[in-house]
């Protein structure tokens, strides 16, 4: 079965980074493309990022361009999401989310938490 484990969240100051990964297990990884959302305490779940198959696609939030990157490694069934210049705003719990044959995976996310 499809399952999506999301790790690298954690407590970082004002301006750090942070780099999430999602390993994929349960299908064939390089089939499909994968996304990033995010949702904050008492705010609705919102996108974050897309990457193609292959990766020469991505899509971003408003909010994480120029500052967040996707990436994936295909032989390792990873997504990536590197955050840099993070801001208290960004404290989130962040997942990643597979869309296959017309539903959506998710996995347990992980907590970003932006402080001084």
């Amino acid at each position: 079965q499809v399952q999506l484990v999301e790790s690298g969240g954690g407590l970082v100051q004002p301006g750090g980074s942070l780099r999430l990964s999602c390993a994929a297990s349960g299908f064939t990884f390089s089939n499909y493309p994968m996304s990033w959302y995010r949702q904050a305490p008492g705010k609705e779940r919102e996108f974050v990022a897309s990457i193609s198959i292959t990766g020469s696609n991505t899509n971003y939030g408003v909010f994480a361009e120029g500052r967040f990157t996707i990436s994936r490694d295909n032989a390792l069934n990873t997504v990536f999401l590197q955050m840099n210049s993070l801001q208290p705003e960004d404290t989130a719990i962040y997942y990643c989310m597979l869309l296959k044959e017309n539903r959506d995976y998710w996995g347990q996310g992980t907590q970003v938490t932006v402080s001084s």
